[in-house]
Order: structure tokens, then sequence, then C-alpha cells
């Protein structure tokens, strides 16, 4: 009964605040690793088990109203099979953290998945134990992972071991940590027209006194299957002359080595984008024995060029032509073309209930795409209807249109010569007389 009171009061985020700080509890999944399928070549698969997140001492900013946030109360009995995480956040603190606070009233998902994590070179059951944190907020630009460490706990006889981890409990029931590192990016998904540059967002920070001198940062794409190494430096915290290593594989792409050692800012620029570079690009941080990394999304985007093939349209009266919609140089692949028209009668367009045949896309050795749209204009179309060929596209805020004018058939050929040949007899009569 206990558990499920913990799990309830978890998928509210509730916070006590003093002093400008908050406690904000989220409700969370701890993912573990399993047994891959036996004797079917399966990969592994992952157990998800309720837990409950508490972080200590959040920022709350001085213009933020403190009346509205609920206490967070602990199970008035400690409970060995509940999953409740406690961590003290105030240094370093979250960036952004705001956002988890106002996340519940603003009707946004807050995403927490808990995982086990062994620092390099440890073993599994070492002591103090490590977690991992992903924290995502649904519809915002909020990513963060933080590693915990577990603090000591004095136990005696009346010291509670969780059943499922191992660990001792505090006196409200909490396993305690700390957070002592975190990777985060205020950008989880970004786009950048093509030949264009674009700026990857990407930071870190932690405790006071540094985990390690040395940190590393590599940045690597992923897309469509495929990886590849982007950038990777290696420089020294305390900024010790000569320290900076920078191995570029994608030309173009460069970090700032003081903002890194100054800031924690660990962002990448990419110049003169192709549309090779779209994809999943992974910002891994490493400090000491500790490492953590975000993903970022990339997105080229080029608007099309529009065209008609006819500047004006003049009808003939036997038979129907053909007007083509030109829709050029865009990418990514998906455009949508339609016809309407708009009649000197009418205040309002209409769709064209047929609306012709596409061409098959072209593709162009620099990834982008070309189709075009092909009209049978009746030769019943009225002389002074517009014809408009409307495009949309991702790449476009609004859709694009273009139009054309159509107008009235000429006369024949023949009655022209015809016409011309009794002006000239007239005008030669005359003359000869």
């Amino acid at each position: 009964m206990m558990m499920i009171e913990l799990i309830f009061l978890g998928y509210f985020l509730t916070c006590v605040c003093a002093n400008g700080v908050a406690d904000v509890v989220l409700s969370c999944s701890l993912v573990e690793e399993g047994a891959g399928l036996g004797g079917m070549g399966g990969g592994a698969l992952f157990t998800r088990t309720p837990a409950t997140l508490v972080l200590r001492d959040v920022a709350v900013a001085p213009d933020q109203s403190l009346e509205t946030l609920t206490a967070f109360v602990p199970p008035s009995i400690p409970d060995p099979d509940a999953i409740l995480l406690e961590a003290t956040v105030s240094s370093p603190e979250i960036p952004n953290s705001d956002v988890l606070l106002h996340a519940d009233c603003n009707d946004q998902e807050v995403m927490c998945e808990i995982s086990s994590y062994t620092p390099r070179g440890s073993q599994e059951s070492s002591d103090p134990a490590y977690f991992m944190v992903s924290l995502n907020v649904e519809g915002v630009d909020f990513s963060t992972a933080l590693i915990l460490q577990t603090l000591t706990v004095k136990k005696d006889q009346s010291t509670l071991i969780q059943n499922k981890l191992r660990l001792p409990l505090s006196q409200s029931g909490t396993i305690l940590t700390e957070v002592i590192f975190l990777v985060f990016t205020h950008i989880k998904s970004v786009s950048a027209p093509l030949r264009g540059d674009v700026l990857l967002n990407c930071g870190f920070k932690q405790q006071e006194i540094p985990l390690a001198q040395e940190v590393g940062i590599e940045w690597r794409q992923q897309h469509r299957g495929k990886g590849r190494k982007v950038l990777e430096m290696k420089t020294r915290l305390d900024d010790a002359e000569g320290s900076t290593v920078v191995h570029a594989e994608r030309m173009g792409s460069s970090m700032d080595a003081a903002q890194l050692v100054r800031e924690g800012n660990a962002s990448v620029t990419l110049t003169k984008l192709k549309v090779l570079d779209e994809g999943a690009y992974i910002c891994t941080v490493s400090i000491g024995i500790f490492h953590a990394q975000q993903v970022i999304q990339l997105h080229v985007i080029q608007p099309p060029s529009v065209s008609l093939s006819e500047e004006k349209l003049v009808l003939k009266t036997k038979s129907p032509q053909t007007l083509s919609c030109h829709c050029t140089k865009y990418y990514p692949l998906d455009a949508q073309m339609e016809w309407s028209y708009l009649s000197p009668t009418d205040t309002e367009p209409t769709v064209f209930p047929d609306q012709g045949s596409l061409s098959s896309h072209r593709q162009h050795s620099d990834g982008t795409y070309s189709q075009s749209s092909h009209l049978t204009v009746p030769s019943s179309v009225s002389p002074g209807t517009k014809i408009t060929c409307r495009v949309s596209h991702l790449a476009l805020g609004e859709p694009l249109s273009v139009s054309v004018m159509v107008e009235a058939p000429e006369p024949d050929s023949y009655w022209w010569i015809l016409g011309f040949l009794v002006v000239t007899v007239i005008f030669f009569y005359q003359v000869i007389r």
C-alpha cells in the first residue's frame, strides 16, 4: 500500500520552498538491462521499475511565487520496496531548472529515467554507488544527464536496506545522493539552411572541487544507421598553456577551448552545411572516470524555388493547354503542390478537381530535389481567371504561390491573312486609280 501511495505522489511535481530554493519530486523509471532472448539471438531486454526522484535545493528565481508550490511529505513509514532517490543539486545547479518547477502547471510531461552507472575502471559493487539520471521535458528545450553519487549512511541494527538496489536507506526511507556531474543542452533540435552555419549547444557542470583537471569532448554524428566522428577536443581545466589538442574530422567544425574551460561550454559550430550533415549529434563530455552525453537533432532545410511554365496563358478555342508548375532545389523531400483558380465572378479561389499529374522526383548532386506538376487547363475556362500553383514545404514559413492570368483567345491567323490581303488590294486599287 505504501508503494502505491509513493508512486501516486510521484506523478505530481511537488515542491517545498525556503530561502529561494525548492525540492522537486519527479516520477521516474529505474531502467535495468536484463538477459537476452535465450537461443534466439535477440538483444538485451530492459526492465522498468517505478521510482521517485527528489531533487533537493533547486534554485528558484526571485520573481517566482512560492505560494503555489506544495510541500513534499516523505512516507511516514520507510518502505524497503520503494525506490526513492534523494539528490542534492545546489552545487552544481541544474541549468534552466525552473522548467521542472512549472512543468506540472504547464501540462508538460517530465521524462525521467534512472539507471545504475559504473565509472571507468570501477567495479559494479563499489562503494559509493552511482546512478545516471536522464531528464527531458516534453515540448521544451530542456535535456540534462545527471550523475548521482550515494552519500554515506551510518548503519545500525535499525537501518533498512532497499530490497532491489541493496543500498542503505535514510531514516525517511530515501537513498541519499548528490549530483557530482551533469551534461545538458538548451536546444534539443535545430533546423539550419543548406550551405549555412549552425551552433549545436552542449555544456557541462561539476562540483566546486573538480572531479579531474582534464576534460575530453567528443562530437559524433549518427544518421540512417551510419556514424562518424565530427570533432574531438582534450584540454585541461586549469588552462595550462599548450594543453589543448583538437582533432576535427569534419571540415568546418570548431569549438572554443576558452569557453570550454571558463564556462563549461562544449558547443560545436558547423559551417557550410550539406545534406549529409543532417542527423543526430552526440556530445560526450568526459572528466576523469566519469562521462555523460546529450543528443541534438540537426535538420538541414532548403526552401524551394517555384515558377510556372507560362508568363501568360492565352486560351485556344479548340484544344486544352498544359500549364506546368516547377518546384526546384528543395530539401527535405516532401513538398505539396496544389492548383486553384479564381474566376472574375468569384470572391474565393476554388481548388481544381483534377490536380493534373506529378513528375517523378529528381535529385541533384547537392542532395536537393525537384518536381513538377502538370495541369491541363480546359478551353472552357473564362478569360480573366487567375490560376495559382500553391507550394507547401517544411522550409517555408507559409505556402508559396505563383499565378498566371488567363487571357482571351487571339483571332485565328487565317482571318488575319485574309484581312491583310483585302487591305492590300484596296490600297493598290486606290493607287492605280
